[in-house]
């Protein structure tokens, strides 16, 4: 992974984390930096898992990766807010 694509894919999580929220019904308790965190570890796993899988680079917006990098911010975003909603049980 080349520099640009670290930025980018920061840039990306950042627009995914919050993605993820819209997503997801209902409210998660967690914050807004927590968010943006999940969906920038999101982005880069999912664009890791995109180059294993032979999907990163195809011409145009590469549908595949971003749709792979939602999902797991979805699922993140999910994890983390039902670990902080019973952390204060």
């Amino acid at each position: 992974m080349e520099v640009t694509g670290i930025f980018t894919a920061i840039i990306i999580g950042l627009i995914i984390g919050v993605l993820a929220r819209i997503i997801l019904p209902g409210k998660q308790n967690i914050q807004v930096w927590l968010t943006i965190l999940v969906g920038i570890v999101a982005a880069l796993v999912g664009t890791a898992i995109a180059g294993f899988a032979g999907y990163a680079d195809t011409p145009g917006i590469d549908w595949w990766e971003l749709i792979t990098q939602v999902v797991l911010a979805v699922a993140g975003v999910g994890l983390v807010s039902g670990m902080r909603s019973g952390k204060g049980s």
